[in-house]
């Protein structure tokens, strides 16, 4: 591990807006989420004990804030730390070197804060690609962002010189609000490199990693028709007996054809779960120009990456999203055990109603704004109150050509009944902060 000298950052609680008086806790160009502003009137954003400038393209919002630092998969007897410690000792109990040593090295304080060609360049995301939109990540500023996914630690640890690791950390997406869906959540990543004596086991057939050869959909253009065949053949025994060991050793399975920008070919592995498909993992041999500009000319490698939300709302039948962020203890003991591999199975502590109430407004700017902007809005003020949000209906007035939405925001407690009273109070702050920070105009 002397070889891995990558700066990890120590999380910390300590988030905020420097230069910000209390009772904002966001400065405007900031609440703007998606729009520019003019200035940034010398405004700071403090993340973990570091100061960043912001500019035109911040959007973190106060609610991500308070998410930053808060390591579910580090926090012993928590859902999401029990499903990564189950994957991990998968991969430590089934590959271990001649002493009884892991062979893969787990990554699991890695900071979120990342440069967006981490997140992208390095991983050759087309400059077009839809998740470098603020509508659909979370900027910093125009330089730094909190990371989509923790692949965009692979290149950093491969040009370290390992070969086989996992990386697991907190992500950050804007997103619809439902109860699957959440703008912070936590995947888990895996790599692994292979030089021509690893993957071919010493054959003296001439057997070779490399050709000169022409991209199909079934294989990259360096890459041996042996080379391929190999590491597939290794990636997919790999990760479905990593499945199995979650699921069970008699699930029916299927490898589904996809596209990701940094593997070719790619797969995602779907098991039939109480009657659907479902999707476990996406994976995929690695870009071999990835492997180049990491300083890597001589190996080959295949990787994935998971969700751990949607295993352990699975295997642990949780059904809202929202349930891994509480703090109750009705939930929270639920978990506390000491062998990862318990058999667990959530009794509802919820049984409270719904509240729902429509908002509707006419938008300034159609083209920049995104429903995201009012998702992110809706969580800031609302906060886990805030159980799904949908668009209902979208007018575009015949005369006046102005465009207006409607969104239907459902209110639920996980503890306790709530008022009417209390939902209209909610509904109110929403209303004034949708025409102050998204500039809309609240149709009455």
């Amino acid at each position: 591990m002397d070889r891995l000298r990558l700066k990890t950052l120590s999380y910390t609680k300590h988030l905020k807006f420097v230069g910000v008086k209390a009772k904002s806790i966001i400065p405007k160009h900031i609440r703007c989420f998606s729009q520019a502003s003019e200035s940034n009137n010398g405004q700071k954003l403090e993340l973990f004990d570091k100061t960043y400038d912001v500019d035109h393209m911040t959007n973190v919002t106060p609610s991500i804030m308070k998410k930053l630092g808060s390591n579910l998969h580090n926090r012993k007897k928590h859902p999401i730390y029990l499903i990564r410690q189950r994957i991990q000792e998968y991969f430590y109990r089934s590959y271990v070197g001649r002493t009884g040593n892991p062979l893969y090295a787990v990554f699991d304080n890695l900071s979120p804060v990342v440069p967006l060609a981490k997140n992208f360049d390095n991983l050759l995301v087309p400059p077009d690609h839809p998740s470098r939109h603020p509508k659909d990540s979370y900027y910093v500023n125009q330089n730094l962002m909190l990371r989509a996914h923790t692949t965009c630690h692979t290149c950093d640890i491969i040009s370290a010189g390992l070969d086989r690791f996992l990386t697991v950390g907190d992500v950050y997406r804007r997103d619809e609000i439902d109860r699957t869906h959440y703008p912070v959540f936590h995947q888990m990543d895996g790599t692994r490199l292979f030089s021509a004596e690893e993957l071919f086991q010493r054959s003296d057939h001439g057997l070779k990693l490399f050709e000169s050869g022409d991209e199909t959909v079934h294989k990259q253009a360096v890459h041996t028709e042996d080379t391929l065949q190999l590491l597939s053949i290794d990636l997919k025994k790999t990760l479905l007996n990593l499945t199995q060991s979650l699921f069970g050793k008699d699930i029916s399975y299927r490898w589904v054809d996809c596209y990701f920008p940094f593997t070719h070919p790619s797969w995602e592995l779907e098991i039939e779960y109480e009657g659907d498909w479902m999707e476990v993992l996406g994976c995929g041999i690695l870009r071999q120009d990835i492997l180049t500009q990491c300083g890597v000319n001589s190996k080959v490698g295949w990787a994935f990456g998971l969700g751990l939300e949607r295993l352990a709302m699975k295997l642990y039948s949780i059904p809202d999203v929202r349930l891994f962020w509480s703090e109750d203890t009705g939930f929270l003991s639920q978990f506390n055990v000491d062998d990862c591999q318990t058999p667990i199975k959530y009794k509802e502590i919820s049984k409270f109603p719904q509240l729902a109430q429509d908002i509707s407004f006419w938008l300034t700017d159609v083209d920049s704004y995104s429903s995201n902007d009012f998702y992110d809005l809706a969580r800031t003020v609302g906060g886990e109150l805030v159980e799904q949000v949908e668009v209902i209906d979208t007018f575009t007035h015949p005369k006046s050509g102005r465009t207006s939405h409607t969104y239907r925001v459902t209110y639920r407690h996980m503890h306790r009944n709530l008022t009417t009273q209390e939902i209209n109070q909610v509904q109110q702050q929403l209303r004034s902060r949708v025409e102050q920070d998204l500039l809309g105009t609240v149709r009455v």
